[in-house]
């Protein structure tokens, strides 16, 4: 759907090794019935914020991992519990004007309170906070999750464990670096006036310390490109590229919910 105008400049790095690997599909994902699920694209209408059930821990590869969207802008504390430091600030909106979305991998019940602790999006990444669960909407279920490679130059997403695609990327300059850790897809754009992005984009949780392609504060995306001869290689002041076929075939693959580890 439409977007607003991205303005960013690229610093590009000297053209690199043309040499090519293809992007494929190793599998079709099962049709999605349950309906809790969400497709990966701006959320208009939220879940109920009283659809609470067990969770799942996050890191597992092979397991589901549950998301909801933020319903109002909330205090993370460092314990679950108001009187614990303040590690961050939970936005009901991201950067790009969508709803916010956050992966929570762990609970807990106090006072009569239930808490969960979640994903942050700063500069210091990997950084997780408590919030009520009251401040979330009900949660959807994803089992994907896409691992970028950057000494290979690789996207791998996986699907319960399985591999369903894998396809060269672009990855931050020496410079720029793109950040090491585990993350998850927090929205998905498209509809963008200027190519630089390609005909889609993933928005993360993900911060550069440094530049980074993407607008909104350092925000890490995964996007397309109008220069896929740079592909693959060190080419981007942090976020992730990936040739248009292959951004548009993620596209069909990998929904909102996302759990990224980038290594």
């Amino acid at each position: 759907m439409p977007v607003a105008v991205f303005a960013a400049s690229f610093v590009m790095a000297a053209l690199v090794s043309s040499r090519l690997v293809q992007s494929r599909v190793v599998g079709a994902p099962p049709p999605t019935t349950a309906p809790w699920a969400y497709p990966a694209a701006r959320l208009t209408t939220l879940p109920s914020a009283l659809d609470i059930r067990r969770l799942i821990a996050l890191r597992n590869p092979a397991a589901v991992t549950r998301w909801a969207p933020v319903l109002r802008a909330v205090l993370a504390h460092g314990l679950p519990n108001l009187k614990s430091p303040v590690v961050g600030l939970l936005r009901a909106r991201t950067s790009d004007g969508t709803t916010n979305i956050v992966v929570a991998d762990a609970e807990a019940d106090v006072a009569g309170t239930t808490w969960v602790r979640v994903g942050l999006a700063k500069v210091r990444n990997g950084t997780e906070g408590w919030v009520p669960r009251s401040a979330l909407g009900g949660w959807s279920f994803v089992d994907t999750r896409l691992v970028i490679d950057r000494a290979r130059f690789t996207a791998t997403l996986f699907r319960a464990g399985h591999i369903i695609f894998r396809a060269p990327v672009g990855v931050g300059a020496p410079g720029t670096p793109t950040p090491a850790g585990h993350f998850y897809v927090r929205d998905r754009l498209s509809g963008f006036s200027s190519p630089i992005y390609g005909p889609l984009a993933f928005g993360t949780n993900a911060k550069s310390p440094t530049l980074t392609d993407w607008p909104g504060g350092g925000v890490v995306g995964i996007h397309g490109t109008n220069q896929p001869w740079l592909i693959p290689g060190r080419i981007s002041h942090g976020c992730i590229r990936l040739r248009n076929a292959a951004i548009v075939t993620l596209g069909r693959l990998m929904p909102v919910g996302t759990t990224v580890t980038i290594e």
